[in-house]
Parts: structure tokens; sequence; C-alpha cells
């Protein structure tokens, strides 16, 4: 998987600057690669104010720990790793919470129109499935990287592609969901 690139600054130039301590090139750096972070969070979950924590303690986390990334060409996979483990622990401490009054979902802001029919579909499938789609899909991350990023066997990954494209092939022909 190829690095980002910001208009005329490499990533790996941003992310020396921001190693060096430059906040104002960590930021660029979180900007290239923000999209991505909501679209791997919303796999794992569907509430807004979720989604918006684990990205936070993400961005946290890896302004924090950004010297100890050795290779700047898996700063995109490792940023994505530091989000799975941050979904999985907003995940945990909202399993130990009991809503008593659940409130309307609120929209997310300034959604992209060309994956809201993919996120609608995704959201349809089992939670086990949507990481898996997204990250194949929507990122591009190969099923190799996908089982690295998920601590997953490459069979687990591959069989849960398989059975995802299935469930999807079902919502489409109307069978389930939407």
């Amino acid at each position: 998987m190829k690095p980002a690139a910001e208009e005329g600054c490499p990533t790996e130039d941003l992310l020396a600057k921001a190693q060096a301590g430059d906040a104002e090139a960590f930021i660029r750096l979180i900007e290239q690669h923000k999209q991505s972070l909501y679209k791997v969070a919303r796999g794992f979950f569907t509430e807004p104010m979720d989604i918006e924590d684990a990205v936070s303690e993400t961005v946290l986390s890896c302004w924090e720990y950004l010297s100890q990334l050795r290779k700047p060409t898996y700063f995109k996979t490792w940023l994505i790793r530091v989000l799975i483990n941050h979904c999985i622990d907003v995940r945990r401490r909202r399993e130990r919470l009991v809503s008593m009054d659940k409130l309307p979902e609120v929209p997310v802001q300034n959604p992209d129109p060309g994956n809201l029919h993919f996120e609608s579909l995704v959201n349809c499938l089992p939670p086990d499935y949507r990481p898996v789609l997204i990250l194949f899909y929507g990122e591009g991350f190969s099923v190799r990287e996908i089982a690295v990023l998920l601590h997953l066997p490459t069979g687990t990954v591959s069989s849960r592609l398989k059975r995802g494209r299935e469930r999807l092939a079902a919502v489409l022909k109307g069978k389930e969901c939407i």
C-alpha cells in the first residue's frame, strides 16, 4: 500500500517534521487520513459519540507515541491499528454501561455521499463482517494486512469477506435489511 501524499508535501516529510515535534505537520497528517479514520470507526459503531471517542483517542495516542513509529511508509497502517485498538476499548467501555434513556441518533456531519449507500449496506451486516469489508473495500487493505490489523488468521478474514459479500448480495436482491 502506497503512502498518501499531500499537495507537494509527501507523508514521509510531514511525518519527519511531526516526529521532530511540529504540531502543524501532525495536524496535516491527521487531516490526510481523517476520512479513513471515520470510515473504519463507523465499521465498529453506529453512534456518532462512539465514533468521535475512538477517533479522538486515536489522534491523542498517535501524537503521544509518534516517536515510536520507525518506518514512515507504515504510518497509515499504524494509525489504523491504533484506531482499531481504541474502537475495541470504546466498545468494551460501552458494553459495561447500561443506558436508561436512548437518545435519538444524531446524523454524522458532512457524510460522503458516495459512501452512504455502501455504509447503509455494511450496517446491515453482523458486526464481525463490517470492519473487514470496510478495510478491504473502503480502505484498500489486503487480506493479509487486515489479518494483521485485526489480529485474525488470514483464513478468518477471507471467510468473513466471502460471507459478507454473500450477505451484501442478499441485501441488494432485497431479501434482507434496508
